[in-house]
């Protein structure tokens, strides 16, 4: 990964990077909020690479992409036998960062039962691996947390508890959206052009004016991520000029343009049937082709919805018949619904129970829906 960078102009910009000086010449913990693809581990990094732990490890975890049950391995580490796969001891990552920094992602999907486990160990720093009887090592790690979500919110649901927010929420720094700083558009479309042109061996396109002025106005919803993989098809493409014509329709479609809501529409669709064929044709499993890049974030939540709405229809409103029909083993199914109902994409199957027996679907789903 490249340097960690900040760029921009924006007044709001600057505020970030004021924060990370005055995080970087303590040891507090800093909780980093914004929504996703904003840049929250490039800030992360960014003050870890300034601070005095910067000749020891940084080390990143995404808490969303690790089941609760593998997560208190992941940190905390186990000893030889303590659960079927556990042929030998195992460092945790808090153990793998002493003395330098961990970057917990995604901090508020954490289990309540993890985050007891992260409370005790913020309080005296002792790690206890997984099957051991005793504490391991204590460890002088910096915790640097984030998240998308409103924690305050997620508080009064009961979902996070309160004392963990007051221990890790010492420094706040909070990264807007792109659509709130546009100053910034500019200079990180500039530089993400040069470092994919550095890297593909070629000549950095140009941008002219009438098209950075569309790029201007567009809202990116997926933030700089969006932005950064949009440049990168631009210079795959090799054009000497980045031309409107050249850009995605949902950017080149002016705002609130019945065209544009269209293109959007019609996107998340094409996203739901390339993925529901590569499950159906290709034989890819769920966790392959949609679970992997959900929590990667390169599909989006509304894709998944999509994608089950797509299944319930063929499927005449069975999810067991999506288990076979998607290349899961039966055993998956509880794991199925749970990650659907947590990531709020479990869609009602009602309506499809009803539907005429003539609808077509495809065999697997036939062979399944006696379930």
């Amino acid at each position: 990964m490249e340097n960690p960078l900040l760029v921009g102009t924006s007044p709001a910009l600057d505020l970030v990077r004021a924060e990370v000086d005055l995080a970087a010449t303590c040891d507090a913990k800093v909780l980093i909020t914004g929504p996703s693809g904003v840049g929250k581990e490039v800030v992360a990094r960014l003050l870890h690479t300034r601070s005095p732990r910067r000749a020891r490890p940084f080390v990143p975890i995404n808490c969303a992409a690790v089941p609760d049950k593998l997560l208190e391995s992941e940190l905390f580490g186990h000893t030889r036998g303590s659960f079927t796969d556990a042929v030998s001891d195992k460092k945790g990552l808090l153990e793998i960062a002493n003395g330098g920094t961990i970057f917990l992602d995604e901090i508020g999907e954490m289990s309540l039962r993890m985050q007891a486990l992260l409370l005790r160990f913020l309080e005296n720093g002792e790690i206890q691996r997984v099957g051991a009887e005793r504490v391991s090592v204590v460890a002088n790690v910096r915790i640097v947390s984030a998240t998308n979500r409103n924690l305050a919110e997620r508080i009064a649901a009961g979902e996070f508890r309160e004392d963990l927010y007051y221990r890790i929420n010492v420094i706040h720094v909070t990264i807007p959206p792109l659509r709130e700083r546009r100053e910034d558009i500019a200079p990180i479309w500039d530089h993400c052009v040069r470092l994919f042109s550095q890297r593909s061996g070629l000549a950095a396109p140009l941008t002219p004016p009438h098209a950075m002025e569309l790029l201007q106005q567009y809202d990116w919803p997926g933030n700089v991520r969006e932005l950064r993989n949009v440049v990168e098809r631009m210079c795959y493409r090799s054009p000497v000029v980045i031309t409107p014509p050249l850009l995605p329709a949902e950017i080149r479609t002016p705002k609130g343009t019945p065209e544009r809501a269209t293109t959007a529409a019609a996107a998340g669709a094409s996203v739901a049937t390339t993925l529901a064929k590569r499950m159906l044709e290709n034989k890819e499993t769920f966790w392959d082709a949609v679970y992997a890049p959900f929590m990667t974030r390169d599909i989006t939540r509304e894709d998944v919805r999509q994608l089950v709405l797509v299944g319930l229809e063929r499927s005449r409103g069975s999810y067991k018949a999506l288990v076979s029909a998607f290349n899961m083993q039966p055993q998956d199914y509880r794991r199925f619904l749970n990650f659907l109902r947590k990531y709020d994409c479990h869609m009602p199957f009602q309506r499809f129970r009803m539907m005429p027996a003539h609808v077509e679907r495809d065999a697997r789903f036939d062979r399944a829906s006696s379930y």
